[in-house]
């Protein structure tokens, strides 16, 4: 579909009843799909997940158009997000801009826990976690892990930064500091 001279891609949002279907929440989540809850009568509205930005809800039974309004705000924010923010694929694809690296199972893990709070630090454990969902690595495995995605998304512009006694850090600005520093 063509608008404005430019290829509009299709954003799918899924509808999750919650809390019925709280575990489609969880999967969406860590595939980073778009999600609208429906809020069940009588239910509390679902706890918001820090950072993420593609996620609403509304208290059912609705209006038609309430959830088409929603719907379509979540699918211009995965769009905006699509042009400004890296993201990965259950085949473990990393794409941002218009480059891609592929990544092995251990190491798109740890990329999307960093992408599921953009800017922000992620603690060593909560990467252990997510690397290795069945049990902690040493921390060595961890180290290594994270030396490798350092250098497979480099050439994406991207970088992650150590922050010191605290985790590390996915930074989307390294493209524009390393063109400065060539530029110098």
């Amino acid at each position: 579909m063509q608008h404005n001279d430019r290829t509009v891609r299709r954003v799918d949002v899924a509808l999750v009843r919650w809390p019925g279907d709280a575990g489609d929440r969880d999967r969406l989540l860590a595939q980073g799909m778009p999600r609208l809850l429906l809020v069940e009568p009588g239910s509390a509205p679902p706890e918001p997940v820090d950072g993420d930005y593609l996620e609403d809800w509304v208290r059912v039974p609705a209006d038609d158009l309430d959830i088409q309004l929603r719907v379509r705000g979540l699918q211009a924010r995965q769009r905006a997000a699509a042009i400004e923010q890296p993201h990965i694929d259950a085949d473990g694809i990393l794409r941002f801009r218009d480059a891609w690296v592929a990544l092995p199972p251990v190491e798109a893990r740890l990329v999307a826990a960093m992408l599921r709070r953009p800017g922000t630090v992620v603690s060593r454990m909560a990467l252990a976690r997510a690397g290795w969902p069945d049990g902690a690595p040493g921390r060595n495995a961890l180290d290594v892990h994270v030396l490798r995605l350092r250098r497979r998304i480099e050439p994406l512009g991207l970088a992650i930064r150590t922050v010191r006694a605290r985790g590390y850090l996915l930074d989307l600005g390294s493209e524009s500091r390393q063109q400065r520093a060539r530029e110098a």
